[in-house]
């Protein structure tokens, strides 16, 4: 199994700008992201990420875990909407479309499924950006993992976090 976790955060941990990760983002974080993206046998995010964010059209099927029943990403074919909690949202992800979900939650569900030991990898992009909203605190994401693999791209720190 092999569940990756993406999130990208500002200097400061703002995981959002202008209400968006677009404000928080880097060219070279989105290069790495749809890199990752790719590999996937399904996305995995929450009701206000797929509210917020560009998912109209995705390379692989996208589940919405979301407690409103109304699917955001109706208008994509291979978006499907369940109200589950995370932990068992990414169980049947799993069950349902292959063991190597890419994770593109907000940092709340990330860290949920962080504090369950359910993300094997966790793929962090760290950009110069600063004065965004949503702050986490980039340490404690990284504390679950054992290794830490850093690399700098065009500005933008990158830290791929492993089991």
């Amino acid at each position: 199994m092999a569940v990756i976790a993406t999130l990208v955060v500002g200097a400061d941990g703002s995981t959002t700008k202008n209400g968006t990760s677009q404000g928080v983002t880097s060219s070279a974080d989105r290069a790495q992201f749809l890199e990752h993206r790719r590999l996937a046998d399904c996305i995995l995010i929450g009701g206000n990420t797929a509210r917020t964010e560009p998912y109209l059209r995705t390379p692989v099927p996208v589940v919405v875990l979301s407690r409103q029943l109304e699917n955001p990403l109706a208008s994509n074919p291979l978006a499907h909407c369940w109200s589950l909690s995370p932990v068992a949202g990414l169980a049947k992800a799993i069950a349902v479309f292959g063991p190597r979900i890419h994770v593109e939650a907000g940092a709340a569900m990330i860290s949920e499924l962080i504090a369950a030991n359910l993300i094997d990898q966790l793929e962090l992009s760290i950009t110069g950006v600063t004065g965004g909203e949503k702050r986490v605190d980039i340490d404690a994401l990284l504390e679950a993992f054992r290794t830490h693999e850093e690399k700098v791209i065009d500005g933008t720190r990158f830290i791929s976090a492993a089991k």
